[in-house]
This record gives structure tokens, C-alpha cells and sequence, in this order.
């Protein structure tokens, strides 16, 4: 499905000195529809009570969909995926050690992508669930 063969190291390349990089966020793994990656909860991605923010959350879903949409795209010189709807519900706290990313399409379209976005625990428990709607516009 994805337009590019990218390797995870390029991926990460790319998270230079953006808020994915000062998060911690880490690529997995690219399968042929999905990116998956991981998130420290630490003291960067804590809210003032000690436990993963809502905020880091969303910031980690809205970085593997608009990734997976990127990856969609023919030409990249002539277009660009941006998010233009992004929601999330937050399922259960976490404290401290990792949580771990997948996007998923629900829709592929020719101006809009919908991806689901599901974060998990380290025991595999669901923490946030989130649905980003991105549109495609051309340069």
C-alpha cells in the first residue's frame, strides 16, 4: 500500500528536531499499511499528577498517521498531507516505561485519509485510541 520503500533509520532521520525527537519517540516498524513506534513516559511526556499527558498521546498519533499518509502520496513535490481533524480517547494511565503506537487506514481517498491510531501499554492494554482525518492538497 505505502508508495515508498524508507527505512526505519530514515524515519527516524526525519524525527530530527521536531517534537517526535524532543518526545523520544522511536520507529518500530513499517509494514505495508501500518507504522508502529514507541513513546518513553518519562518526565517529558508527563502531565503535573505523574502520568502519560493526554497531549503526548495525541502528539504520537497525529506522528504515525500523518507519516502513514506521507508515505501514500505519489509525488510528494505535489502534494502534502496535512491533519485536519484529530480526536483521542484516553483509556487508562500510565506511570512510567513505554507506550507503543500503530496507524491503521480506515479510509484512503484521493483528498482524505482516516487512520486509526491505537496505544497500548507494555502489557499489550489499550491507553488511547485516536482517529486522525488528514487532507491531501496540492502545491
Amino acid at each position: 500500500m505505502f508508495n515508498k520503500n524508507i527505512a526505519l533509520e530514515h524515519l527516524q532521520q526525519w524525527n530530527k528536531n521536531t517534537i517526535g525527537d524532543h518526545l523520544g519517540i522511536e520507529y518500530l516498524e513499517i509494514g505495508e499499511d501500518y507504522i508502529a513506534a514507541r513513546m518513553p513516559v518519562d518526565h517529558r511526556t508527563h502531565q503535573p499528577f505523574g502520568i502519560l499527558h493526554g497531549g503526548a498521546s495525541v502528539v504520537l498519533a497525529e506522528t504515525l498517521g500523518s507519516l502513514s499518509s506521507f508515505l501514500l502520496l505519489p509525488d510528494a513535490t505535489k502534494q502534502q498531507a496535512v491533519g485536519l481533524d484529530i480526536n483521542a480517547n484516553h483509556i487508562r494511565a500510565v506511570k512510567s516505561g513505554w507506550v507503543y503506537g500503530k496507524s491503521t487506514p480506515i479510509h484512503v481517498g484521493r483528498t482524505t485519509h482516516v487512520w486509526e491510531i491505537r496505544i497500548t501499554n507494555e502489557e499489550n492494554k489499550l491507553v488511547c485510541i485516536s482517529r486522525l482525518t488528514m487532507a491531501i492538497i496540492n502545491l
